[in-house]
């Protein structure tokens, strides 16, 4: 398997403090998403980043190619609204993994 570091940028850089309800139910709808990727080990681990510049999202993704973790991405709940939000997906080609991943 490989690993793959994703960026989601939000539709705006004041998303983490001025989102509004119908996107706040769209972001649970995509937390939901990837809880459900990481219960299967999928997702190695996700959330939001407070970059003070403006917020995002990550995700490092286990997957045998970028095909496959590009077409988990195209599955996300705010990618198929067209809501504003796109995805970076870049390899990672070396990983070192904590105890408690190697454990899985």
């Amino acid at each position: 398997m490989k690993y793959f570091f994703c960026k989601l940028t939000p539709p705006r850089t004041t998303f983490m403090i001025d989102m509004t309800d119908a996107e706040h139910q769209l972001m649970r709808q995509h937390v939901a998403y990837w809880a459900e990727l990481a219960a299967k080990g999928t997702a190695i681990v996700f959330g939001p980043v407070a970059d003070p510049q403006g917020g995002y999202g990550v995700a490092v993704i286990e997957a045998p190619d970028e095909a496959a973790v590009r077409e988990l991405s195209t599955h996300d709940p705010v990618i198929q609204a067209g809501a504003g939000f796109s995805y970076a997906i870049h390899p990672m080609p070396q990983v070192v993994l904590g105890e408690r991943a190697q454990s899985r």
